[in-house]
């Protein structure tokens, strides 16, 4: 398993922690339990392979900062969306956001550069081209204003 399918697990399940309200780390031992891994593997050759033990802990480790940091990302796109309430953006571009962000932030890792463009090309499977342009604007928009208050620092 790559990456890239790892980071989109982690969207998938942030994205089902937010709808269902739901504890993430909770849903995610649900979600890979044998029975149900396998069961999703059926429906789509995203969940063919299971993650090993260095995905699994990327996996839980996001979604787990993000559960945690969720009002400081909001906050962060709120900012950077110019006009638009939360409310009024998609859910999975919500859950893209916030993965990007919290990679951004806090997985030193994972080169800015890889977590924007995986965002964009992750976001490009679930949403229209409006809102992946809207998506990149934002994480841009925080970008620019990152490296102008380093700058000034």
């Amino acid at each position: 398993m790559t990456r890239n399918t790892a980071r989109e697990i982690a969207i998938q399940l942030s994205f089902a922690a937010a709808a269902a309200g739901r504890d993430p780390l909770e849903l995610a031992d649900e979600f890979f339990s044998e029975e149900h891994y396998a069961s999703m593997a059926a429906e789509c050759p995203l969940y063919e392979e299971q993650p090993d033990k260095r995905q699994m802990r990327y996996i839980r480790n996001l979604i787990q900062l993000i559960a945690q940091h969720k009002d400081e990302l909001d906050s962060i796109i709120t900012a950077n969306s110019h006009g638009w309430k939360i409310e009024r953006i998609s859910r999975t571009a919500l859950a893209v956001l916030r993965v990007a962000l919290c990679e951004i932030l806090y997985m030193d890792d994972i080169p800015v550069k890889a977590s924007i463009n995986e965002a964009i090309e992750l976001d490009k499977n679930y949403d229209e081209p409006d809102t992946v342009s809207f998506v990149n604007g934002i994480l841009g928009g925080f970008m620019r204003s990152r490296e102008a208050q380093q700058t000034e620092d």
